[in-house]
């Protein structure tokens, strides 16, 4: 068995999986601290929603878009991958500028809340420091699966089965002539559906 074949047969599940992991890693990355702004020789923690309030709401449209993926029809499985995608990048762009310039603007609020003092150019001022935490690659590699299962959802959603197929009703046979209204209550205490 090739792992073309699992993929081809299990992709919605590897797709809705990865979604759920790529979110959940994203989500818990930004409650933890991203970056140590250094005042005064003290040290303040900036969390990943302080410092990039964006991604964090991206995560959790994420964990739905992996949800209402298991329940939706062929035309939105490819909006719902395109979204994933899309969401994926947003992510990858707004965590990429703090790992690599590590803005003053990302530690601001958190440092004026500390301070009083507000303005990027006081809090630049007072930052002597700014130290970066494992938490914003680990954020980055989640945004950086929730694209490749958007990318998967969208070159896979073809071949997905239609769910929720066992929850179809057969369409009712046309009635042929009246029906005497003893024999519905009969059909109903039966279990049967006496308005077909």
């Amino acid at each position: 068995m090739t792992s073309g074949g699992f993929l081809a047969r299990r992709a919605r599940v590897v797709s809705v999986v990865l979604l759920l992991v790529a979110g959940g890693i994203v989500l818990l990355g930004t409650t933890q601290t991203w970056l140590t702004a250094v005042v005064a020789q003290n040290d303040i923690p900036v969390t990943g929603s302080d410092a990039l309030p964006i991604v964090q709401p991206l995560a959790l449209a994420v964990l739905a878009l992996a949800l209402v993926l298991t329940l939706v029809a062929r035309v939105l499985r490819y909006a719902l991958g395109a979204l994933a995608t899309a969401a994926g990048i947003a992510m990858i762009v707004a965590i990429v500028p703090v790992l690599v310039e590590r803005p003053v603007s990302a530690v601001a609020t958190t440092v004026t809340e500390h301070t009083g003092l507000a303005g990027d150019e006081a809090v630049a001022d007072l930052v002597t420091a700014i130290t970066l935490s494992p938490w914003p690659v680990v954020s980055l590699g989640g945004s950086v699966a929730a694209v490749l299962a958007g990318l998967l959802t969208l070159a896979t959603a073809h071949g997905w089965r239609r769910g929720g197929r066992r929850f179809d009703t057969a369409p009712a046979a046309p009635s042929s002539g009246t029906v005497d209204p003893i024999d519905s209550w009969d059909e109903l205490s039966h279990g049967e559906d006496p308005t077909r």
